[in-house]
């Protein structure tokens, strides 16, 4: 098949980029260990079942061993709670964030000020109402303390799409861990594998408790509470799953989206060499 003009000046393009160390190669992306994990995936492999045997934990925080994150210390639960801006309050902005840890302490609770005026608190929902948001954080004061937090570590939450799309973020699939997805936990509940249940029916069912009730609306760190207990539910049983469902290196490493985003930039017309710019004129 014969290839157009522009195929080839891309192709061009490319390997200038290559050359000159701005793109990475396909072949290198794929074999390259990530910056937290040095050693080859021998090693890696090795390292790990050493690691199920032994209460040692390999230096990688981020990575998972069988039955259990590497280290407690790098695994929190997150919940945001948002209010309505914009038209009709349809546009949800993040109006507070609340981290907990592995063991249940409070490590970050904080209301913040949307960027839009408030048309919708959702008080019903969300538990935010007007005087919560008077000496309330900039978003953008906001998102980078939280960002800090959660850098390198495994993050529990239940709909974290949610809460990660209110803090303008992507957290690595490798690190997540949404419990509202976890097949393990509605086995337990006696629910369909498939079935997405709200985390208030979850720790009525597993933790026998009660949450989101009354008339205040919902608390970001009660939710965080719920989510990272039911974690801890199942956490063994669920990173095996994972485990066997994943490839190491995927567990290990960031995703082709994720990588692919590093290097997306430099494929823009003022990285382009002016030779080649003249090629295609």
């Amino acid at each position: 098949k014969r290839r157009s003009r522009k195929h080839l000046r891309f192709e061009e393009h490319r390997a200038y980029l290559e050359r000159e160390g701005l793109l990475k190669r396909k072949e290198l992306a794929k074999t390259k260990s990530p910056p937290c994990c040095p050693a080859s995936s021998e090693k890696r492999n090795s390292l790990r079942l050493k690691t199920s045997k032994t209460s040692g934990s390999p230096a990688c925080s981020g990575c998972s061993s069988l039955g259990r994150p590497v280290n407690p210390n790098k695994c929190v639960a997150l919940d945001c709670e948002m209010v309505g801006t914009g038209a009709g309050g349809k546009v949800s902005e993040l109006a507070r964030c609340s981290i907990v840890s592995y063991h249940g302490d409070v490590v970050y609770d904080k209301y913040v000020k949307p960027k839009l005026p408030v048309v919708d608190y959702r008080t019903r929902w969300s538990g935010i109402r007007k005087e919560h948001l008077r000496n309330a954080i900039p978003f953008k004061t906001a998102q980078k303390e939280v960002l800090q937090i959660l850098k390198g570590k495994v993050v529990v939450g239940h709909a974290l799409h949610n809460d990660f799309k209110a803090l303008e973020y992507f957290h690595p699939k490798w690190l997540t861990r949404d419990t509202s997805k976890i097949s393990a936990l509605n086995r337990k509940a006696g629910l369909p594998v498939r079935e997405v249940a709200s985390l208030k029916r979850m720790a009525k069912y597993l933790l026998k408790r009660d949450i989101q009730v009354g008339r205040e609306g919902h608390s970001s760190v009660e939710d965080a509470l719920a989510s990272m207990e039911l974690y801890r539910l199942v956490e063994m049983e669920w990173e095996e799953e994972l485990q066997k469902s994943s490839p190491a290196d995927e567990l290990l490493s960031p995703s082709p989206a994720d990588s692919s985003r590093e290097n997306e930039h430099y494929m823009q017309d003022q990285y382009w060499p002016s030779d080649l710019n003249e090629v295609g004129q």
